[in-house]
């Protein structure tokens, strides 16, 4: 069976993302720069950057889609421009029923109306014998971390303190990682563990 896994920019105090998110600033204060080692260090982190969009299928919440609320009123088609990095399904979590969007690189973002679950089934399912990504962001993540849905967490720490913001493992106790491996590059360490309850 394929596997489902999770691979995140972290804080070193376990922060996704910083306070105050704006259209401007969608990562919060300091967000931007737990992803630098991917823009300024990319030879350094090859095999890790190709493994994050290294999936058959994925799964985001809507936040992470964009920033808009309650009904879709406006036509936004993501934060990564007319062709994402995905170059696949991706499901999307949300309250609010929405038709999909193709977009060019071969992306489709579905809109899952009914819960991780079905989204999980459907990614699955689109991704045959390949993996799934639970690409976040945290209040995603954590919810399949909860289910016990998530097999593989691969954190990627870039030496940065937040302080405040969307926090991994919020409300989380009884999670078993297990190291499978690390690895420290200039900007960021690179850590996997198998998840187990």
């Amino acid at each position: 069976m394929s596997k489902v896994f999770s691979s995140l920019g972290v804080s070193a105090d376990g922060f996704l993302a910083g306070p105050r998110q704006t259209r401007k600033d969608p990562l919060g204060e300091g967000g931007e720069q737990l992803h630098r080692w991917m823009f300024e260090t990319p030879d350094e982190n090859r095999a890790e950057i190709d493994a994050i969009v290294d999936a058959g299928a994925f799964i985001m919440g809507r936040n992470m889609f964009g920033p808009v609320r309650g009904e879709w009123d406006e036509d936004w088609r993501g934060w990564w421009g007319d062709e994402p990095p995905y170059r696949g399904p991706v499901f999307v979590l949300t309250h609010f029923p929405h038709e999909p969007i193709e977009m060019e690189g071969g992306t489709t973002f579905h809109f899952v109306t009914d819960g991780i679950e079905s989204a999980l089934k459907q990614a699955r399912a689109a991704a045959g014998d390949r993996n799934v990504s639970v690409a976040g962001g945290a209040s995603t993540v954590n919810q399949y971390l909860a289910a016990g849905l998530i097999h593989e967490l691969r954190l990627h720490i870039a030496p940065l303190v937040l302080g405040q913001g969307e926090r991994l493992f919020a409300g989380l106790s009884d999670l078993n990682l297990e190291p499978v491996s690390s690895r420290t590059t200039s900007l960021v360490t690179h850590v996997t563990y198998r998840v187990g309850r």
